[in-house]
């Protein structure tokens, strides 16, 4: 009992104690729990306040602030560069110097398209290819700069393209004077070597270099320069090809030179057939591997076919068919982009006199007015065209006259340049419009196929100084070197030089031609092509 009595007996209000240790045993669980929740509380309303007067102090992304503060925008401080918007995959697409425009219509109405496979969806490209812009999506990183400044870039770039196409749209490329550019010329002088002798003018030892320095410049805008690498990706698996007399040949070796120095490994650059030599064959086919493209040159200097007939005392004579396309024409059938032209051979003793020479069908002309063989010969060529040029898929050009300007006699009766260095600066002293590209004119509003006019005659007219003139071969026969002033070149053109603005100005017409296409085929509804 005295133990038990012992147990009940107060020590120290220890009853009170007692109870006490029982009550807080019973409540500190609750206790921790409410404290817990009131910290919480005052904890989330201070992180809102402080997020709502202070938000440019720091960074939150907006997948956090949306579940936060679902009502409250992320703002993007005025003194910093930082944003708070997620980056777009399309401004991490890493862009390519060469932009390239997309084929402008379907595979049954692109100008360049063979295959659907090739087409692209976007007006520029701004990936070398669809992998690249699938892996800069996944892979590209988070830059806070590539996001903000990207876009503006691009923006800033369509801009300058809308700017500059329209610029180009509502130009004259045909009016204007040529001025001087030490950023000139396109290429240096004797890099290349498709370049034949006879226009390789400072490697034959021609003395002044002012002549290549100048670029054409028309008086309501200026021409983009001719980027190689950008022309290459318009042609991308697709033919462009010159038909025409050496002038042509003349534009070809310049445009293959230009687009030459524009790829990454000269050596996936090659003649089709190993010719080195470009004046003695038909036909050449220059290929570009990278770009699974061809430039091409066919010599047809009258357009339709020089031919052969035999009199009635079997004496074989030449004569010129009218009436049948040059015999190259099958090869170009289906070319995505082709260059034509015609004049020089036109203006040569035989054709000049028109007599026996004519011919069409079994009809040789015993004397045909030259300037009338010239209208039905384009005539024949117009016909040529329409049936099998479709242009939905090509586009047509035909260059106009180049003129010459031999000096105190013709090419081989003297006539001279050679001591021509500057162009003419006197518009009184160029030549009037030829009477056959008058005719030119009139066969091409006849045609269905639209056809792009390169009327370079008034340009070139200015350039008596650009010939190769005696400096069109390194080493003179000996009857040429008896007397070398009597065998002057003041037809063709030295390369750098003159034919490098004939391809520029045909490469602003292609960027006008597909900004147009492209733009007809927004306009179109939907279900047509």
């Amino acid at each position: 009992m005295a133990t038990d009595s012992v147990k009940h007996v107060p020590t120290f209000g220890g009853a009170a104690i007692s109870e006490m240790k029982s009550f807080f045993s019973a409540v500190k669980p609750r206790k921790t729990i409410i404290t817990f929740v009131y910290a919480f509380v005052i904890t989330f309303v201070a992180f809102t306040v402080y997020l709502a007067f202070a938000p440019s102090l720091i960074t939150v992304s907006n997948s956090v602030s949306s579940y936060i503060l679902p009502n409250v925008s992320a703002v993007t401080s005025a003194s910093s560069n930082i944003t708070l918007q997620a980056t777009t995959p399309e401004s991490l697409t890493p862009a390519v110097i060469n932009t390239t425009f997309e084929p402008p219509l379907g595979n049954e109405t692109n100008p360049f398209s063979r295959n659907n496979a090739s087409r692209s969806h976007a007006s520029v490209h701004l990936c070398p290819n669809n992998n690249t812009a699938r892996n800069s999506d996944k892979q590209a990183p988070l830059s806070v700069n590539s996001s903000a400044s990207s876009p503006m870039r691009k923006q800033s770039r369509k801009s300058g393209a809308k700017r500059e196409i329209k610029s180009l749209k509502d130009c004259d490329f045909f009016e204007g004077e040529w001025v001087k550019d030490e950023s000139y010329p396109l290429y240096k002088p004797g890099t290349c070597n498709l370049i034949d002798e006879q226009f390789s003018c400072l490697t034959n030892g021609r003395p002044d270099v002012e002549f290549y320095k100048l670029k054409w410049k028309p008086k309501e805008c200026t021409l983009p320069r001719l980027n190689g690498g950008k022309l290459l990706e318009m042609i991308r698996g697709r033919r462009l090809v010159f038909v025409g007399d050496s002038l042509n040949r003349n534009m070809w070796e310049s445009l293959v030179c230009i687009l030459k120095g524009s790829v990454k490994d000269e050596r996936q650059v090659f003649e089709a057939h190993g010719r080195h030599q470009f004046r003695p064959e038909a036909e050449y086919t220059l290929v570009f591997k990278e770009y699974n493209c061809t430039v091409e040159f066919f010599a047809s200097p009258f357009l339709v076919r020089e031919w052969e007939v035999t009199d009635k005392n079997g004496t074989k004579k030449e004569t010129l068919r009218l009436d049948m396309m040059g015999s190259s024409s099958k090869q170009y059938i289906g070319a995505d982009v082709l260059v034509f032209n015609t004049g020089a051979w036109w203006t040569d003793d035989i054709t000049s006199k028109g007599e026996d020479y004519f011919q069409e069908r079994s009809t040789v002309y015993p004397k045909l007015n030259v300037d009338e063989a010239f209208r039905k010969a384009l005539t024949t060529w117009g016909r040529w065209v329409d049936k099998y040029v479709n242009p939905k898929k090509s586009l047509v050009f035909f260059r106009g006259f180049s003129l010459s300007h031999f000096s105190g006699g013709r090419w081989n009766a003297g006539g001279a340049c050679d001591d021509e260095t500057e162009p003419i600066k006197n518009e009184a002293y160029l030549m009037p419009y030829p009477s056959k590209m008058e005719i030119l004119e009139r066969v091409l509003r006849g045609m269905k196929t639209p056809v792009t006019y390169l009327n370079i005659t008034r340009l070139t007219d200015y350039r008596k100084d650009a010939h190769p003139s005696v400096y069109r071969k390194q080493k003179f026969t000996a009857e040429e070197s008896k007397s070398p002033l009597l065998h002057q070149d003041c037809s063709h053109w030295c390369l750098p030089g003159v034919p490098d603005s004939w391809n520029e100005i045909l490469y602003a017409e292609m960027l006008v031609k597909l900004d147009q296409l492209r733009g007809n085929r927004r306009r179109k509804p939907k279900g047509l092509l």
